[in-house]
């Protein structure tokens, strides 16, 4: 940039604390505080009328939203809120819907997204797509009244609105891949979603991806070239987590599960090596923390397996209730079947838990103490399990390490990358 004024970044995301249902927001919020520390401005703009509550995705609707209700421990320095009067759901209660309504969705002007009859439902809420249409446009209306030197667009949600922006003003544009269709829904991708992620993925003057994990899968599935995808790993923040709550007795160890409850999660694998641990160790809990279509599944097959009483599901945790259940958990389990990230299991480590995850993670590129495992290997699982339970030398080690390990994954360095990243882009596009 000429002079002194700092790059002023127009960030189209989806959540931000505390209105979140899962990781998107966590990783948002601790790049934009590192971002507006390094004197980078920002104008976030996301839906309104999202909280964390009780409703079947960790969403419920409110009428109206005061970005001043919007706090941190840190005051923001050069981030302002720029509220979409929008209400939404971003994941549907209860899975494929094959019942659900038909819809025809127009390609907004300047994205390139074809004209879609799609089935709404499976596992994004009801009026998904149309939320994402609707939220492009409100971009593009408030795009051209606004200055900004680029575009960071996280995930497929706002790649549309990045798309037509970048089309409109000619400034460039930041894919930020957080998650693919191919995670969320394995092989049986919903193609309307899949052309709104790829369209995005090469309309953007670069990608940023949370790992060689899903850059892989960039390449592999969406014909993305290697050379324009650049991996910048999530960070984690360490807080006090000794904590103020006083917490519940327990009979015997915790085993923690917490995530989304779909397919993606593995919450099946994990129910499935519970079973083979609870063979060996009787006195063992496991807990199931979050929401998501295969919730009422899982407490079925729970039943089914004969261990319901040794499975608690807490459904949606938020604040100090998951800082509690980090605290009370011995050992902390991500079996995610396809997982781009996970911050989770970092989290876990920040508060003291070991942790086993799956190796179709992006984590696991970087946490070398950690027991890791496939996801579908529950035998294996189980035992990895066992084996932290009834050894405190192997609990402590993976502890101690995994946690220093840990540490080192920070925020600070991410927007480091990512700040480069945007000299880069504005250089570029200031050549042309």
């Amino acid at each position: 940039m000429s002079g002194n004024r700092p790059i002023h970044v127009l960030m189209l995301g989806w959540e931000f604390p505390p209105y979140i249902s899962g990781g998107l927001g966590t990783a948002c919020h601790g790049l934009t505080r590192a971002l507006d520390r390094r004197g980078i401005a920002i104008t976030f703009v996301m839906p309104r009328a999202v909280l964390q509550g009780r409703s079947g995705t960790g969403f419920t609707e409110q009428k109206e939203w005061d970005t001043g209700a919007i706090r941190s421990s840190d005051p923001f320095a050069n981030l302002s809120f720029a509220v979409i009067p929008m209400n939404l759901r971003p994941y549907g209660l209860q899975g494929p819907q094959p019942n659900g309504r038909q819809r025809e969705f127009g390609a907004l002007p300047g994205t390139h997204i074809p004209r879609k009859r799609v089935i709404e439902g499976a596992i994004y809420g009801a009026k998904m797509l149309a939320a994402v249409e609707r939220y492009a446009k409100w971009v593009v209306d408030l795009a051209a009244r606004s200055c900004f030197d680029l575009v960071h667009a996280h995930d497929w949600m706002t790649f549309p609105a990045a798309a037509a922006v970048a089309r409109a003003s000619g400034k460039p544009f930041i894919a930020h891949v957080h998650s693919t269709e191919f995670d969320r829904s394995g092989t049986q991708v919903n193609q309307a979603v899949y052309d709104i992620e790829r369209a995005g993925m090469h309309a953007a003057n670069k990608i940023i991806s949370v790992s060689n994990y899903t850059r892989n899968m960039l390449v592999r599935h969406y014909g993305v070239a290697p050379a324009r995808v650049q991996v910048v790993y999530n960070g984690v923040d360490f807080a006090d987590s000794s904590g103020s709550t006083v917490l519940p007795s327990k009979d015997g160890p915790m085993v923690l599960f917490l995530g989304r409850i779909t397919m993606q999660k593995g919450p099946d694998y994990f129910l499935a090596a519970a079973k083979r641990v609870l063979e060996v160790i009787d006195n063992v809990t496991f807990v199931m923390a979050g929401e998501g279509d295969m919730l009422p599944r899982m407490i079925e097959q729970a039943a089914a397996l004969g261990i319901g009483q040794k499975v608690l599901f807490t459904r949606f945790l938020q604040g100090e209730q998951v800082a509690c259940i980090f605290r009370m958990a011995d050992l902390y389990v991500m079996p995610s079947v396809s997982e781009p990230f996970g911050i989770a299991p970092l989290e876990a480590l920040s508060h003291n838990v070991p942790v086993i995850i799956s190796k179709q993670s992006g984590v696991s590129e970087v946490l070398t103490h950690a027991l890791k495992v496939d996801f579908w290997d529950i035998d294996q699982m189980a035992n990895k399990m066992i084996a932290v339970l009834k050894h405190a030398p192997l609990r402590d080690t993976l502890r101690a390490y995994g946690r220093n390990e840990a540490r080192g994954l920070r925020w600070e360095d991410a927007a480091s990358t990512v700040e480069r990243i945007y000299s880069e882009v504005l250089a570029q596009a200031a050549c042309k």
